[in-house]
């Protein structure tokens, strides 16, 4: 049978782990540079940790590891069987429940607040589809320990900063939670919330009678869905969905308090690209106030990024009274737009920048300690192992995408130089070491 890779995954060139590398490194960057510190958790958690923290759907697409060792093989397991008697143990689903587990864990070394920021691969067992993998990199930032909206504010200036510098125009959608609480009140399923949110959740993808419609599913009646259907509106401008907001949900404390958390935002954000929108709900259940998206303006490419704030999340895990607020980068989104828009740099770094040839094995002594004195000076350099003909060296260099090519015979080993020749421009030249160094440095 031909190998293949597993459904919604996928292998990385050379040139594909370039890509992705500059991207990290501009998000690394600006992580650091707005003060949160690395940190990695492991690839599986056990499975209590992650059940129950996405709701009913996302915990459908938790990747369950069978119990290991020899459980399998010893043990009588009935068809129905579920659960923790044959999983105890999942790959991450992403990277906001580890962290809570680890700020839970050890929450008596923390300095409060906490603030981290996490570069690692997560797993979700959805339907693979453009810019939809099953094994993807999330790039997340988070701050535990402060209730404080200046947090909400700074991860928008964040994302701001962090897409300036990759040269992508995105717009954040803002809402908050507990304006969606305060909407359900009013309108008289505030025992369904959850309900609510999951199918408002997915207004961009099946529209406005595709949400009424599984909401009736699941037992909204007509009055119920008239009432609901002003949540399915966009305004025109921020001021005017609080206006809005402020006259629809007089009568809800809970959402009145979401509404004045959105308009502290919404004054000290200054001229990130922000807007209102009371359809965008996020069907993570741990959000509990402020929750954003990021779209590429460009491209049709749904989120590049998402996060929220969660009051709850570690008290799950027995740290109360414990707030925290996070966002996340879709890092495979996010090169795929660049793609698209051609905004990723034309050399990215990921061949060496000359090859040295060998061309007899009396000259590969002095051919490879060429390479190693290049090295040294923090060029990147290839030697060509094996005495062959040119054509295959040069071959070899051309399919690698290596500019130079560096040729050492008798007669430069005799003289104290070295050929260097440009392919694609056809140019070559002897050089001593010193002037070979600084021609690479500049390339």
């Amino acid at each position: 049978m031909k190998p293949r890779v597993a459904k919604g995954t996928r292998d990385f060139s050379a040139h594909e782990v370039a890509k992705r590398n500059y991207v990290m490194g501009i998000l690394r960057e600006t992580f650091e540079v707005f003060g949160y510190s690395p940190l990695e958790t492991p690839s599986f958690e056990n499975l209590e940790t992650l059940m129950g923290k996405y709701g009913e759907e996302g915990d459908r697409l938790i990747f369950k590891i069978l119990r290991s060792g020899d459980f399998m093989r010893h043990a009588a397991i009935p068809a129905e069987a579920k659960g923790s008697e044959i999983a105890d143990k999942a790959l991450r689903y992403d990277l906001t429940v580890p962290f809570a587990r680890y700020v839970v864990q050890n929450a008596g070394q923390l300095a409060l607040p906490f603030k981290r920021y996490q570069m690692q691969p997560v797993w979700r067992a959805d339907n693979p589809q453009k810019g939809r993998f099953r094994e993807f990199y999330q790039c997340d930032a988070d701050v535990v320990g402060s209730r404080s909206l200046w947090q909400e504010v700074e991860l928008i200036h964040l994302y701001q900063q962090a897409f300036q510098a990759l040269k992508l125009p995105v717009t954040i959608r803002l809402n908050n939670r507990k304006v969606l609480a305060g909407i359900a009140e009013v309108s008289g399923v505030g025992d369904r919330l959850v309900d609510f949110t999951v199918a408002l959740d997915k207004l961009d993808k099946i529209g406005k009678d595709g949400v009424l419609s599984e909401l009736q599913s699941k037992g909204f009646n007509p009055h119920e869905l008239s009432a609901l259907e002003p949540s399915m509106q966009s305004f025109q401008s921020a001021s005017a969905s609080l206006d809005f907001l402020r006259i629809w949900l007089a009568d809800s404390a809970v959402g009145m308090q979401g509404v004045e958390e959105l308009s502290f935002v919404l004054k000290h954000v200054g001229s990130a690209p922000l807007s209102i929108d009371i359809t965008l709900a996020r069907g993570l259940n741990y959000y509990t106030g402020c929750i954003m998206e990021v779209t590429a303006n460009q491209v049709q490419m749904g989120s590049v990024g998402g996060g929220g704030r969660y009051d709850d999340l570690t008290g799950i895990f027995g740290l109360k009274d414990t707030s925290g607020v996070g966002i996340s980068f879709g890092l495979d989104r996010i090169i795929l737009c660049l793609e698209e828009l051609g905004r990723l740099p034309e050399t990215l770094g990921d061949a060496p920048v000359a090859l040295v040839f060998t061309l007899s094995e009396a000259d590969a002594p002095y051919a490879y300690d060429w390479a190693y004195r290049l090295r040294k000076e923090g060029l990147r350099v290839e030697f060509y192992p094996e005495v062959a003909k040119l054509k295959k060296q040069f071959d070899y260099a051309e399919k690698r995408g290596i500019p130079y090519v560096i040729i050492v015979g008798e007669s430069e080993r005799e003289a104290g130089l070295a050929q260097l020749k440009h392919l694609e421009l056809g140019d070559q030249e002897a050089l001593s070491f010193s002037d070979l160094t600084a021609r690479l440095a500049t390339y």
